[in-house]
């Protein structure tokens, strides 16, 4: 093959090298795109996901409180139980002492025991009759300490009932917090469901942007292998394009040589004056003192 149809051949392969090399840079570039959306979505997968995590944080230590409330709640509840017990057995003993109320009223009586110390204390008394008017007073005592005990009764009852009317409020003020509570933290359950199908949304897309890429990777493998032989080709067609060039090179320097030579050795027959190329060409040659 001649050197001037490997030139041309050479050109052929450099042009079509060109746009081989155009097609990688365009599928390198399509990868690269691939590779950095699909990077930007794993970003905000971990977001995401990280959201998702705090967000139960949030949820487990809401559902922690309603829990904690709850049994705050009926803790009073139970406390609330306790004291209405406690005013049945009162209203029950309110009431057998009722039964035993003497007929006359609390003032009455104390009247009487105050006129009849009174008279105990000013009047002079025989034996019997100061003996009399104690025991009268110790019966008129007994019917007294059953007033005494009713209003102890009616007290204790009352205080109880204030007692539980602030349980009930401090129970419906759990119950308001504990359903403000649940209210968030299902709220917030939900947001964490969200983030979470978002999150698998973004991995579904990120695995399909890492096929594109590894598609557009595999694609720009075909064209690196032939750009490869190409460019082997096109270095063995330089290789021996130079070979050449060097060989033609030396043959016409030869020829070149060989011309001089001849002429040197003419000029040198006819006695006439060499010139210094033509002195170091025949002096190579050995021929100068010889002729």
């Amino acid at each position: 093959m001649s050197q001037r149809k490997k030139t041309e051949i050479i050109a052929e392969l450099n042009e079509k090298l060109s746009i081989l090399k155009d097609q990688q840079n365009r599928l390198e570039a399509e990868a690269r795109e691939r590779a950095e959306k699909r990077n930007k979505l794993h970003a905000r997968m971990k977001t995401l996901r990280d959201e998702a995590l705090e967000l139960r944080s949030q949820r487990d230590e809401l559902n922690s409180r309603v829990k904690e409330l709850k049994q705050k709640r009926n803790d009073v509840t139970a406390r609330i139980h306790e004291k209405l017990g406690e005013m049945e057995k009162l209203r029950e003993e309110s009431k057998a002492l009722a039964k035993r109320k003497p007929r006359k009223s609390h003032e009455s009586l104390q009247k009487e025991v105050e006129s009849i110390d009174w008279t105990i204390q000013t009047t002079s008394l025989t034996l019997q009759e100061d003996k009399e008017l104690v025991e009268k007073v110790k019966q008129l005592e007994t019917q007294l300490a059953i007033y005494r005990k009713l209003e102890q009764l009616t007290k204790k009852t009352a205080q109880l009932r204030i007692e539980v009317r602030a349980m009930k409020s401090e129970s419906e003020l759990l119950h308001k917090q504990l359903t403000e509570n649940a209210q968030k933290s299902q709220e917030t359950h939900r947001k964490m469901l969200e983030k979470i199908e978002e999150s698998k949304a973004v991995k579904t897309e990120a695995d399909d942007m890492h096929k594109q890429f590894l598609h557009a990777k595999e694609r720009t493998r075909p064209l690196q292998e032939e750009v490869k032989m190409l460019l082997m080709q096109i270095r063995q067609l330089k290789g021996e394009v130079r070979e050449e060039v060097q060989k033609e090179k030396k043959e016409s320097q030869d020829a070149l040589r060989e011309t001089l030579e001849k002429q040197a050795r003419e000029k040198l027959k006819h006695g006439e004056k060499l010139s210094w190329e033509e002195f170091q060409l025949l002096a190579e040659k050995g021929m100068t003192d010889q002729d």
